[in-house]
């Protein structure tokens, strides 16, 4: 079939689909950002236990991102993808069917399984089918489909919650899952750079540049899972209309898809992109200090801090993730994407339970915040010694 072969000839093609595996399965966690409110609401839950719907997720994201990436090189690019987009499919379903937050726990499952597979089928896919010299442009442009999500959930959901209630606004794109699994067994080589069924399940032991990588991801998804699960709620607690906060959201993916997009090639000309990851996890710390300036006649610094942390902490995992593609010392990119992703998910799946316990003190978001800066401010110096390491590594 024509179409068989079009993606690996068409890069826009093969951009589009990856893209979109990217940012489909994290809808569910920018929508939990901007229909927070709601859903406490109407499940009648307090703020920790909005929480616990993030952890639902990353938090089996993170413990089957191990094994994903050997599923992946046994399926291969076009049966990962259309499992991950049916995957998709059948939690939002269930989030409408199934009742109270224990039954929206258990639909949020499906989508953790589903973002474990993310990275390495979209990786394995980039590194099968693109030429070296595009690597490192596509990781970007695909990392960015995680933040398309965030545009897109920021200007939607809350005209769809307004209209269909905040269920009805998951069901929405129920059917344009469906169309995308089709796409993928339509657009990408049937059974094309599989593996053969004896090969081993066991882990790869990470390197030392490896393990120090998974724990800045580990810092980065924790800051960024615990600042988006609440930002809905911060903001409410300012005064912010639910619309408003949709565009709060709308303006971070804005701003992360410019910094994945311009960020990851831009590091990848860098002998050692680390120093830069560094920088990229120093200024949120001060964006976090400007949003606790925040009051309900002065919302600007909020506005501003959002849009800063999406400029620059929401590239840090393209980044890396692009690392992985450019050194073969890591190891083979499906499997180090898999590894790589229990850090980053674990930090989403530890972080926003965290935050939800600090928020219970006096002090409230005034104690929270301060948190994520020291957490930040750890991923800073590990980025330092990763630098070390890497440049001991070379003989340097």
């Amino acid at each position: 079939m024509m179409l068989s072969t079009r993606a690996g000839r068409s890069p826009w093609v093969l951009a589009s689909l990856m893209t979109l595996a990217m940012g489909m399965p994290m809808m569910v966690f920018y929508a939990i950002g901007v229909l927070g409110p709601q859903i406490i609401q109407d499940l009648d839950i307090s703020r920790e236990q909005l929480g616990w719907l993030t952890t639902s997720t990353f938090g089996l994201a993170a413990l089957l991102s191990p094994w994903a990436g050997a599923l992946v090189q046994r399926m291969g690019n076009r049966q990962g993808l259309f499992l991950l987009f049916l995957l998709v499919a059948m939690s939002f379903s269930l989030i409408a069917v199934l009742p109270g937050f224990w039954g929206v726990l258990t639909a949020l499952l499906l989508c953790g399984l589903a973002q474990s597979l993310a990275n390495p089928v979209t990786n394995q896919a980039i590194a099968q089918l693109v030429p070296a010299e595009r690597k490192a442009g596509l990781v970007g442009i695909k990392q960015s489909g995680v933040q398309a999500s965030a545009l897109l959930a920021g200007l939607v959901l809350p005209t769809l919650a307004y209209k269909l209630g905040w269920r009805g606004a998951f069901v929405v794109w129920v059917p344009a899952m469906l169309c995308l699994s089709y796409f993928a067994l339509q657009l990408l080589p049937a059974r094309a750079n599989t593996v053969a069924g004896s090969m081993s399940w066991r882990l790869p032991w990470p390197s030392p540049q490896l393990w120090l990588l998974m724990a800045i991801q580990l810092c980065a998804g924790l800051v960024l899972s615990s600042f988006i699960t609440f930002l809905g709620v911060f903001a409410q607690q300012l005064g912010v209309s639910p619309y408003w906060i949709g565009m709060l959201v709308s303006g971070f993916g804005v701003m992360g898809i410019v910094s994945r997009v311009l960020l990851t090639p831009i590091a990848a000309r860098f002998g050692d992109e680390t120093l830069l990851l560094g920088i990229l996890f120093v200024i949120p710390v001060v964006a976090l200090l400007l949003m606790m300036m925040a009051a309900a006649d002065r919302l600007w610094p909020l506005g501003v801090g959002v849009l800063v942390i999406g400029l620059t902490l929401v590239a840090t995992n393209a980044i890396a993730m692009s690392m992985l593609l450019r050194d073969a010392r890591f190891g083979a990119p499906a499997r180090t994407a898999g590894l790589l992703s229990v850090g980053f998910f674990g930090g989403f799946a530890f972080g926003p339970p965290l935050f939800g316990v600090l928020l219970r003190s006096p002090e409230g978001f005034a104690a929270a915040w301060p948190f994520l800066m020291g957490i930040l401010v750890c991923a800073s110096l590990l980025c330092l010694i990763l630098y070390q390491v890497r440049r001991i590594a070379k003989g340097e």
